[in-house]
């Protein structure tokens, strides 16, 4: 599910945006200042920012360059601001698209998701997987609303996997990826630790795994549709 934080202080026009686009794929976060958006970012990871850039405590153009310096999340301009400097401001400061009020909320909705579609195809690092959120350009790792803490190790071995997925990985191959020079004094047995312990923290039941399945006498695959 998308996290989609919408800023804007006219409670009614935001309530409208949610309730026009509410759909199973995304969840929807309200803000009308500034300081409550900087909160929920905080406290929750979004998959896109829907700015408004006149707010009672601050500019929005302010806070997407402060926004720009941390992370690459899509953000849509939504304003009634309609000369061409503030949209050719906004876009320069890294705004993925810039609309003006009024609007159509199908044209928003179509808006939305070719930012996304756009997004997916300029990040390959990013995996949304089932409630599975595997950021690896961040090393930002979820599963549902819970924060995952991988390894470096777990981290390669995931990469491997979901680069290669459907297809299956050797033994050897993984050992001489993650642990490159120094393979050849690594147990055999520390793969199967890592593969282990990697199920144990995205597998519902790692004993029965979604994801990593065991491809018995080669290596592993990766199983889930990523």
């Amino acid at each position: 599910m998308k996290h989609i934080l919408i800023i804007e202080d006219d409670t009614a026009l935001n309530n409208g945006i949610v309730l026009a686009l509410k759909d199973a794929e995304y969840r929807f976060f309200q803000a009308t200042t500034l300081a409550s958006a900087k909160e929920l970012m905080l406290s929750q990871k979004m998959a896109m920012v829907i700015l408004d850039i006149n707010l009672p405590d601050g500019n929005g153009f302010e806070f997407l360059e402060a926004i720009r310096k941390e992370s690459e999340v899509p953000v849509i301009i939504l304003t009634a601001n309609d000369m061409e400097l503030d949209e050719v401001r906004g876009l320069n400061l890294g705004a993925d698209d810039y609309i003006t009020k009024p609007f159509s909320l199908m044209v928003l909705r179509s808006r939305i998701e070719s930012v996304f579609r756009r997004s997916v195809k300029q990040n390959k690092n990013i995996y949304v997987i089932d409630d599975l959120y595997l950021d690896f350009e961040q090393m930002f790792f979820k599963v549902g609303d819970r924060e995952l803490v991988l390894s470096k190790t777990e981290q390669k071995l995931l990469h491997l996997l979901l680069e290669n997925k459907d297809r299956t990985v050797a033994r050897r191959t993984l050992v001489d990826k993650i642990w490159t020079n120094a393979a050849e004094y690594v147990d055999e047995n520390a793969l199967s630790v890592a593969i282990s312990r990697l199920r144990n923290k995205i597998e519902k039941d790692p004993g029965a795994p979604q994801y990593i399945q065991t491809v018995y006498g080669l290596g592993y695959t990766w199983g889930a549709k990523a």
